[in-house]
Parts: structure tokens; sequence; C-alpha cells
């Protein structure tokens, strides 16, 4: 376990910003799944790597790529309906796990002053949904969420966004994502982006835009304090 940082701090860590599925909760595997399962419902037989390429995009992104799967006439609206119906119902039953070290996290955030946010692509009342039942709704300031700015990501307006409500300078947080829309989105909106990898790693390409990487959500604690003067 451990980190790897590709760029010294620009500015003081004031804030860090959090994507939600597949960096807060154990749910990207499910959003994979159930794409590729509503995909095959209207028979579309989309793979587990084209699953994945499916992440954090936003409706004109999502819509784009599956065209690119699987040429025109497809229609995200009509799948990804399908998509909420099945994880909803598996979800319904077994609920979602958050990832290992988002409480430490949390913990060691508060203890420092560091604001926290959540930006992510999710609705709001799946955010509440998913977070209030595992008691980490109330740990957030703010709850930022897709349909709150008017480009979702890769387009950089949520990182700003949840900046914003920080009142911070974007250069002063970190965004910490799982997925290459999400790094770009906060690669674009100025921020330090942390990767800390799910169902995929960085390549090349991807590195170039970290601030850092890291193999679990407690190792930011470390990685934190080697940027700054916390105890």
């Amino acid at each position: 376990m451990g980190y790897t940082i590709y760029k010294q701090a620009s500015a003081p860590i004031l804030g860090v910003l959090f994507d939600m599925d597949g960096v807060i909760l154990d749910t990207e595997k499910l959003y994979a799944r159930f794409w590729a399962e509503a995909c095959h419902a209207y028979g579309y037989p989309m793979t587990y790597e084209q699953a994945l390429g499916m992440r954090s995009l936003n409706e004109q992104a999502g819509q784009a790529q599956l065209e690119r799967y699987f040429g025109p006439g497809i229609d995200r609206a009509v799948i990804k309906a399908k998509r909420v119906e099945l994880m909803d119902a598996y979800t319904d039953v077994y609920g979602v796990e958050p990832k290992p070290g988002i409480v430490e996290l949390l913990d060691f955030l508060q203890s420092q002053g560091i604001r926290v946010a959540i930006t992510t692509s999710s609705p709001r009342d799946r955010v509440r949904q998913y977070l209030q039942p595992l008691g980490l709704y109330d740990r957030f300031a703010h709850i930022c969420t897709g349909p709150d700015v008017k480009h979702g990501k890769p387009a950089p307006d949520i990182y700003l966004f949840g900046a914003a409500c920080l009142g911070l300078d974007p250069a002063n947080c970190l965004a910490v994502e799982d997925s290459p829309a999400g790094i770009e989105s906060a690669f674009r909106a100025g921020c330090m982006p942390i990767l800390v990898p799910d169902l995929d790693g960085s390549d090349d390409a991807m590195r170039t835009k970290l601030f850092a990487e890291a193999d679990c959500l407690s190792d930011l604690i470390d990685l934190i304090r080697s940027q700054t003067t916390v105890a």
C-alpha cells in the first residue's frame, strides 16, 4: 500500500473534493455490471471493457460512447433507464458498501480543518439513498451533483462548482477520482487530481494530468501530511 506523487503541490491543500462511486462507495463494479446487462437486454452485446468506458460520462459523452460501440440508433436514455431499474433492484436487497479507509480519512481531514465536499455525477436523491445508511451523508459540507451544473464530467463544471461551494480556489483542492472522465474534469478545473484506482489503473496519458496516485483512501493521510505541516 502507498502512493506516488507525480507533481508537488503548487498551493496549500485546503479542501478535498470526492467523487462518490468507486471512491467513497464500492459501486462502480455494479455500474459496469448493469450497464452491460441493460445493453444485453436490448440486444447490444456490451463487454466488460466497454462498460468501464461508460463511467462518469455526461449525457452527451455517454451517448457518443454508445454510438462508438454499437453505431447510431442506440438510445442512451432507454439503456440508462434499464440500468437504473436493474441496479436499484439489486441495491434494494444488498445495499452498497463503503470503500476501505473513507471514515479514517474523513476523521483525519476534519481534525485538520480541511474542508470536504462530494462532486459526483449522480443525482442528490441517490447520494442520500446510498450514503445516509452508512452514516456518511452528513460528513460532507456540500453535496455537489451532476444536475447542479450545466455540463457533466469530463467537463470541469462540477469541480469548479465544488471548489466554489467550499469557498476555495480549485488550486487549493485535491480531487479524488477513480475514472478517466473524472480525472479529466478535475484537471480541467485546475484542481490537484488524485487517482485511487478502482476497476482499472492509470496509463501514461492519465499520469500527465495527475497530482498523485494512491493505492487506497487511507494512504491519502500520509500523502497529505507529506505536502503540509499537519500533525
